[in-house]
């Protein structure tokens, strides 16, 4: 699921491997545009492709990888603190 800070939504990403800057396009046409994309990869942290990071980078968009569980703590204290984030969390069986 992607969350943002108005909505919440599904989200077909199920595998870390299919992390891809297209499967993103929810974020990246939130407005106003998020600054923070945390990404929960399952039951462990899962790096970035450069290519999905860098064409974050180029709209402002900075985003941390973490496992799910982890992402969704952080999520709930930036949102708490005002902060412009979003989330993309791969399910947790």
């Amino acid at each position: 699921m992607i969350v943002l800070p108005e909505a919440t939504i599904p989200w077909d990403v199920g595998d870390p491997s299919a992390l891809r800057i297209e499967s993103l396009a929810p974020v990246l046409d939130c407005e106003p545009r998020v600054e923070i994309l945390l990404y929960g990869s399952g039951h462990r942290l899962h790096p970035v492709d450069e290519a999905v990071r860098s064409g974050l980078r180029a709209v402002g968009i900075a985003i941390e990888p973490m496992d799910t569980g982890a992402a969704c703590r952080t999520y709930s204290i930036l949102a708490a603190e005002d902060r412009r984030v979003a989330a993309a969390l791969i399910a947790v069986d």
